[in-house]
């Protein structure tokens, strides 16, 4: 379901990127234009619309019974859009594009999925904190996604889009650290 959900999600998100783009332009030619776009359109619309599948389609729902399902969900969610995404760059732009993102594009979204998904799973237990939780979680991905499309969209120097690669490697270890945060205080943990 949550799969499901990510693709329903793009829906949204190309919404707003198609309106966007043709206020702004196909391509931003500009380095702020680019900056801007990355952040308010691109990370905005995607993260935004992954995150109010999540809460609506398995956040109030029981099988939302431990805060590492926010993780999970976010995740599924995350790769459902990937999925939609991916095939919209091997339509447009062909395989060798799609094989590149596999390594970058895809697990860039993993990475924001497991942001997000931790502090929604803390939400969800955490009624008092709830609305500032999810609002961190969504800030936090929005953010990453933003620098990261930034580094990889820009032409000031080519270095900058192997370091977006390579700093959504690094972040691994920092979503491993917030799965291992979970696992913790699971209530299933034998």
């Amino acid at each position: 379901m949550a799969f499901f959900l990510g693709i329903l999600a793009t829906l949204p998100a190309i919404a707003i990127q198609g309106w966007s783009g043709s206020l702004l332009g196909a391509k931003p030619s500009s380095a702020m234009l680019i900056f801007f776009s990355s952040f308010a359109i691109v990370a905005a619309s995607e993260e935004m619309a992954k995150c109010a599948v999540l809460l609506i389609g398995a956040f109030p729902r029981k099988f939302f019974n431990e805060p590492m399902d926010g993780i999970v969900y976010a995740v599924l969610v995350a790769m459902g859009f990937a999925t939609v995404e991916n095939l919209f760059y091997a339509n447009n732009f062909g395989m060798q594009t799609t094989l590149v993102r596999a390594f970058t594009a895809v697990p860039a979204h993993f990475v924001f999925a497991i942001v997000q998904g931790y502090y929604i799973g803390l939400a969800k237990f955490n009624p008092e904190r709830q609305v500032e939780l999810i609002l961190q979680g969504l800030g936090l991905s929005i953010f990453m996604h933003g620098v990261y499309d930034f580094l990889i969209l820009q032409e000031l120097s080519s270095w900058l889009s192997v370091l977006a690669s390579i700093s959504v490697y690094a972040c691994l270890f920092y979503c491993a650290a917030l799965v291992r945060k979970h696992l913790d205080i699971s209530p299933f943990k034998s």
